[in-house]
């Protein structure tokens, strides 16, 4: 079975939120082989609707190896307002989403990648579908801005499969499901 794995920039208080405005100081080519390995493993790419929105206004006029990955490969995104996809290879989930997703998972091909959408990754933890977490956990400290799990967010075990430091302080961690 294909596994789905979410890889995010994190702050060190679980903001998620724009990263684009506090992550880039510590972006390297350590960061950007941790990054084209997610998406190298994987055929198909699951996104949530704002990171969608985003996405699909930057990449469709970019050139280059990820923005033509990104442009070919098949895209999935959940949402329940998005009524059809221009994104060339996009098709919008939009209900039965833990059926479909459970489906997708199940056709053959590689991994599915996800980058973005703290709500859709808590959804796929509560369903039992996200497989791995890869969290780019940033020496920074927000303040402010979507957290990652806020308060309320229902208690999910993980386990630790494997983490690194990069030279800017950037830890690496993928984790898993802890029955795994």
């Amino acid at each position: 079975m294909r596994k789905i794995i979410a890889g995010l920039f994190i702050s060190l208080d679980g903001v998620v939120e724009a990263p684009e405005t506090w992550h880039f100081p510590y972006f390297n080519e350590e960061m950007g082989k941790a990054v084209s390995s997610q998406m190298a493993e994987a055929d198909t790419v699951l996104l949530g609707r704002t990171t969608y929105d985003v996405f699909a206004a930057h990449w469709p006029h970019q050139t280059g190896e990820l923005a033509d990955l990104l442009n070919n490969i098949p895209k999935y995104v959940v949402s329940t307002t998005l009524q059809s996809a221009d994104w060339k290879n996009t098709t919008v989930i939009g209900d039965d989403v833990a059926a479909r997703i459970t489906e997708l998972k199940q056709l053959p091909g590689e991994n599915i990648a996800m980058t973005g959408s703290g709500t859709l990754i808590r959804f796929l933890l509560a369903h039992g579908l996200l497989d791995e977490l890869r969290l780019l956990v940033h020496p920074i400290v927000l303040g402010a801005g979507e957290r990652l799990f806020p308060e309320g967010t229902a208690r999910h075990g993980l386990k630790l499969i494997r983490s690194e430091t990069f030279t800017t302080g950037v830890l690496n961690t993928i984790y898993g499901p802890a029955d795994q």
